[in-house]
């Protein structure tokens, strides 16, 4: 198994999608990249701790690749928007890739560099590609949250349209 941490905006959104891949195992909603330890999610939605709300998951890459993940990564949510995935506005919002070690930080790289240089964007791709230095689980309460609570109208109005759309586009991943 390995790990692999990312931030596309909401937890909620991100953490709904990966735990649906064939191959993605204990997905769990955290914070990474910010300056205070032990972060709470009020700290983090104050945009003052510097962390971005992120998810980190352990992957059979016999069953689904890094690379495999980063393409879930990047057409799931827009790598153009500085600090914003829809009304969601803010640093913790922010579109990073946490690598655990040379090979995922070569491979997030090179994946930017061909989205950029590809005709996909009309902006170019604000990713931040960091090295992972410390993950934050959030409190359980986030926990499987769209699972839990899909009728809430965040989750059914923005969650919801995201996991229909990896449906769609991903069929072949699905667990």
């Amino acid at each position: 198994m390995e790990k692999a941490t990312f931030g596309s905006g909401c937890f909620w959104c991100t953490e709904a999608m990966f735990q649906r891949l064939k191959g993605v195992y204990n997905v769990k909603s955290g914070y990474s990249g910010g300056e205070s330890n032990n972060p709470t999610y009020r700290e983090v939605c104050s945009g003052q701790s510097g962390h971005a709300e992120v998810i980190q998951l352990e992957f059979d890459p016999e069953i689904i690749s890094y690379k495999d993940l980063l393409e879930v990564f990047w057409k799931t949510h827009d790598p153009t928007t500085l600090n914003r995935q829809g009304n969601d506005v803010g640093s913790q919002y922010r579109s990073v890739v946490f690598y655990h070690n040379e090979e995922q930080k070569e491979l997030a790289e090179a994946y930017k560099h061909k989205l950029d240089t590809s005709d996909i964007w009309n902006d170019p791709i604000v990713t931040e590609i960091s090295p992972l230095e410390t993950f934050y689980p959030a409190e359980v309460d986030h926990d499987d949250y769209y699972n839990q609570n899909s009728s809430q109208p965040y989750c059914a109005f923005v969650v919801a349209p995201k996991v229909a759309k990896l449906k769609k586009v991903f069929a072949d991943k699905l667990a």
